[in-house]
């Protein structure tokens, strides 16, 4: 076998109050997760847990403050409220469902 070539770094341009660099991006950089503004319309679960209560049902008007949902998480009861008002759009729970970090519960438009 013929033992491989390493391959050129790559250098990319970087301006930084004007000056301009030459750098290496990481590949983790490169694979990041592109920046998207919070949307406050779509609720996320914040831990893991289970669903112990859903307090509204689809097309209900909510004002900010109201009570959605209720997670369990660790032997805690965590009221989920909204800091919104709106009408809901979508609910993605039932009661007794397990649900991960960040899982959407509940949309509203």
């Amino acid at each position: 076998m013929k033992p491989t070539k390493k391959e050129k770094p790559e250098f990319e341009s970087l301006t930084v109050l004007g000056a301009e660099y030459s750098t290496l991006y990481t590949k983790k950089y490169k694979d990041r997760k592109p920046y998207a503004p919070a949307d406050y319309k779509k609720i996320y679960s914040f831990i893991p847990g289970t669903i112990r209560g859903v307090f509204v049902e689809k097309d209900q008007e909510v004002n900010a403050g109201d009570k959605l949902l209720t997670l369990e998480a660790m032997k805690m009861d965590n009221e989920i409220i909204t800091s919104i008002s709106g009408k809901i759009k979508s609910i993605n729970v039932v009661v007794g469902q397990m649900v991960k970090k960040s899982e959407l519960l509940v949309e509203l438009y």
